[in-house]
């Protein structure tokens, strides 16, 4: 295939985009071809002639260099291997980069917005990766003139970033413990101070397996990686997911050893793990259960976790953190949240002390494990 550089750009228009949607006509031609079968069906789903869509895919077949149709005179057009391995590593980028592409989307209607009016609130945030927190900052601009600008990042990059200055309010996520030796324990606390920080409720959702659709090796537990050896994907260190996952192998032992061995890459987002178990790069990952239904993986729950925001008590007469609490508390973010796979809502907009929403919390740890 001959090199192509690849050129970004954006508009402005009416109406708008969603999270992280890129358009690329390329991309919207190979998957149509895949999802309806042929170019006559393709061009009838896209609302374009036989003849264009046709004469684009030959074009695209020049520019790359590269063959993206097998033609076969009086059969249904195909995909060449190589165009299903465009479409596949397209969608991991794109899952990737996912997080920053909201951002940067964020940022720009934020600019916008200033310039057309310049009453409206911004709020910083920074949080691990969630897929209400979009719904969220769309609703918080559209009906309580709040624009959030979500910058997403590990739990605890985030909490340092609230430390730092960085963001007036961060955003993580902790699964119910009984010890107060846990890893998250040992993360948080230095982090996060009883009657310097407020909590305020957000979501529960639920955490688990990510396995290929048909789970075909049969990956009912934790354990059940280390018998498949199934090639097992990690999140990102300073993650809440990472931490999770540490955790619940910790508690197997020799076992959990092993599975994180079988650790064959790294990313940085539930979605970018579940489009690499769908692509076949992988066959499991720790994850939240609306991404794995967004790629139509199967999913085997593992816990209940609560994501929490926080800021500094201060900081709660803020105007930008009353509307925030404000948006958390409107009934049409809490129901488009309701109808995620895995979610609900959970003390949203209530502010909570550490204590009360995390029980371990009031217990002293180990100094041993403290220094761990």
């Amino acid at each position: 295939m001959r090199a192509r550089g690849v050129h970004l750009q954006y508009r402005f228009q009416p109406g708008g985009q969603r999270g992280a949607e890129v358009e690329n006509p390329l991309f919207d031609l190979l998957s149509a071809v895949r999802e309806h079968g042929s170019i006559q069906n393709a061009a009838r789903a896209l609302g374009a002639s036989y003849r264009h869509v046709w004469g684009e895919l030959k074009r695209w077949e020049q520019a790359l260099g590269e063959r993206v149709v097998t033609w076969t005179q009086g059969q249904p057009a195909r995909l060449t291997p190589f165009a299903h391995r465009l479409l596949w590593a397209e969608a991991r980028a794109r899952a990737r980069v996912a997080p920053h592409i909201e951002a940067l989307r964020a940022e720009l209607e934020r600019v916008l917005a200033e310039a057309l009016d310049g009453t409206q609130q911004v709020l910083t945030v920074s949080a691990s990766h969630d897929l209400a927190l979009p719904l969220l900052r769309e609703r918080a601009s559209s009906a309580h003139r709040l624009h959030i600008e979500l910058k997403f990042a590990g739990s605890i990059d985030a909490l340092h970033a609230l430390a730092d200055g960085r963001c007036l309010v961060a955003g993580f996520h902790v699964p119910p413990l009984g010890d107060s030796g846990n890893v998250f324990a040992r993360q948080l606390k230095p982090l996060l101070k009883p009657g310097r920080h407020k909590l305020i409720g957000c979501t529960r959702r639920t955490q688990g397996l990510m396995v290929a659709a048909g789970n075909p090796l049969q990956l009912h537990a934790l354990p059940d990686l280390a018998g498949a050896g199934a090639r097992f994907i990690h999140r990102q260190r300073g993650s809440g997911t990472r931490l999770l996952t540490e955790y619940l192998l910790a508690q197997r032992g020799a076992v959990g050893e092993r599975i994180a061995g079988l650790a064959t890459a790294v990313e940085d987002s539930h979605l970018a793990v579940a489009a690499a178990i769908a692509s076949g790069a992988a066959d499991a990952g720790v994850g939240i259960e609306a991404a794995a239904r967004e790629y139509g993986l199967d999913f085997v729950p593992l816990v209940r976790e609560d994501y929490f925001l926080v800021c500094l008590r201060d900081a709660l007469l803020e105007p930008a953190v009353v509307k925030l609490r404000a948006a958390l508390r409107d009934p049409a973010w809490q129901q488009r949240v309701a109808a995620l796979p895995g979610y609900e809502v959970a003390h949203a907009g209530e502010v909570l002390s550490l204590t009360r929403a995390l029980p371990w919390w009031r217990y002293r740890t180990p100094k041993a494990k403290r220094r761990a």
